[in-house]
């Protein structure tokens, strides 16, 4: 089933609407779709390379809309949520998130590092969206995080799609979680260094 969403997913990268299923696909991903936009982005950016800015530009804003609407899931219909996270396997842990964020400043601060992380790497996005909303997460710094992420993350898609094609989308396919994730790590090891260095 899986591989037969993935299948179609990839065909819609070549349909003459591809932006607006492209807006779909990543609107969609960030609260309950299993695909992820990368594998429609590679495709449209080595067929218009020109295009790679507007097509970076469509991925992240519908992602952050999306993981809001995936906030709202979580902050609104709270029961049927946990439901979902419960099918994950993550309960307990959303459960003692929550009472960590109403007890610990600090707590904040590592849950922002960690939907940063998720947002950047391959890991699933909606369950930290619909958490989020969950655990009442300040939605100005969810939504800044959303943007922030997912737009680091599709523009590197994009660009170097455009700057190298079928070479960049192989080693995607091969490695491009690890990168990714190895990338998201330094960039947070980074933001502490300087938080540190200058407050």
């Amino acid at each position: 089933m899986f591989k037969n969403i993935y299948r179609k997913t990839l065909k819609l990268a070549g349909h003459k609407n591809s932006k607006f299923f492209l807006a779909v696909i990543s609107f969609a991903e960030s609260s309950f779709f299993p695909i992820p936009p990368d594998i429609m982005i590679v495709p449209m950016v080595i067929a218009k390379k020109n295009n790679y800015l507007k097509i970076f530009f469509i991925a992240t804003l519908f992602s952050a809309l999306g993981g809001l609407f995936g906030y709202f899931i979580g902050s609104l219909f709270t029961n049927k949520a946990i439901l979902l996270i419960e099918f994950y396997g993550y309960e307990e842990q959303v459960l003692e998130l929550k009472n960590q964020l109403s007890s610990k400043g600090s707590a904040h601060s590592v849950w922002l590092g960690t939907l940063f992380l998720a947002g950047f790497t391959p890991l699933p996005f909606k369950l930290f969206t619909i958490t989020s909303g969950i655990i009442n997460f300040n939605i100005f710094a969810f939504f800044f995080i959303c943007l922030l992420a997912r737009g680091l993350r599709f523009f590197i898609v994009a660009y170097l799609s455009a700057k190298f094609g079928k070479a960049f989308s192989i080693m995607l396919e091969k490695k491009g979680g690890m990168w990714f994730s190895v990338i998201g790590i330094v960039i947070i090891i980074l933001v502490l260094l300087v938080y540190l260095i200058f407050r």
